[in-house]
């Protein structure tokens, strides 16, 4: 299969984060196809991470194979870009790395491998469980789509989770009782007016609530709520919990789901940088070598309802891998 025939292949196969099985099966019994050595790694029952070794790997191409949940986004192509779930996040990558490594191991280059992930949409439990295997690589490169730039630095993060309490009463009284909802919209609308940081390089620490759920009818004062947010950090992230404690106080329960610190990246002469603002498998997988990230596709693609990638960009990515892994095994 051609690239663009494998990413409408891969996205014909949903892949939602914790329901990874099925493309998993599907790129091992490819990659043994194509003569790789293929390894699997247990992450959770009927999940797993996928290696394949083209030979001693010192540089591994590395993806994850989940993505976000639907809206299911019908597939279909034009003259200029691939449309559906994944076209850009990640499975136009993963066709784009496995095309690229066929090209170096036609040449005879074979000291590289794959490393595919399972959860990076959610929690990175794949990355977190790949970076405890025994590694010899000396290098890792991460995809992601960055329109085929480099990631010199990537903002860190931090998924929290808050509950207010409140006390219910009839909606005709509500100065008997207190509304949940109310003491975390005033909580939230402090987040949001706070500052959290700034750098010269990566910019200002953002704060975002996704989710808000509270109360129970129109006509109780509401006794709970709750919400989950995300703050793309640019401070440590111990500096970062300080500060997010300091103004829930006592006025919420406080959950932090998962942290990871800003994190400087490898660059390689040569190639154009950027700096991105979303997170990525890369601060996880601190064991596997130095880390790069970088893709085709546009961030602002992924997880939208328009999902897609440039055919053009998605071919440039494959001349990109073939490139940086040939520098870097130099």
């Amino acid at each position: 299969m051609n690239p663009f025939e494998l990413t409408k292949k891969l996205m014909e196969i949903p892949s939602v984060t914790g329901n990874e099985k099925a493309i998993g099966e599907f790129l091992s019994s490819h990659l043994a196809s194509l003569g790789y050595r293929v390894e699997r790694q247990s992450v959770s029952p009927d999940r797993f991470n996928l290696l394949a070794f083209a030979g001693d790997a010192r540089v591994f191409l590395c993806t994850h194979i989940d993505t976000v949940p639907p809206p299911t986004i019908p597939i279909r192509e034009d003259d200029d870009f691939l449309y559906g779930r994944g076209a850009c996040d990640t499975k136009g990558i993963i066709a784009a790395m496995l095309e690229a490594g066929g090209r170096v191991r036609h040449e005879g280059v074979t000291r590289f491998g794959y490393l595919f992930l399972v959860g990076e949409e959610t929690d990175s439990i794949g990355a977190k469980a790949a970076n405890a295997l025994k590694w010899d690589s000396e290098y890792v490169i991460v995809g992601e789509p960055t329109q085929n730039k480099l990631a010199r630095a990537q903002k860190g993060t931090m998924m929290i989770n808050l509950t207010a309490a409140g006390r219910a009463c009839h909606s005709g009284y509500p100065e008997h009782g207190t509304s949940a909802i109310r003491v975390l919209m005033d909580l939230i609308n402090h987040c949001e007016k706070a500052d959290w940081g700034s750098d010269p390089v990566l910019g200002k620490g953002t704060f975002n609530t996704g989710t808000f759920q509270g109360g129970q009818a129109a006509n109780i004062v509401p006794p709970s709520a709750s919400a989950s947010m995300m703050i793309r950090t640019v401070e440590p992230r111990t500096q970062v919990e300080e500060k997010m404690r300091r103004i829930v106080g006592n006025r919420a329960t406080m959950e932090i789901v998962g942290a990871s610190d800003p994190l400087p990246l490898h660059v390689v002469d040569g190639f154009e940088t950027t700096v991105v603002s979303f997170g990525s498998d890369a601060p996880h997988l601190t064991n596997t070598g130095k880390r790069l990230l970088i893709g085709p596709g546009s961030i602002l693609d992924a997880h939208t309802a328009g999902e897609k990638i440039s055919k053009r960009e998605l071919m440039e990515g494959v001349g990109l891998y073939e490139r940086l892994v040939r520098k870097l095994l130099i």
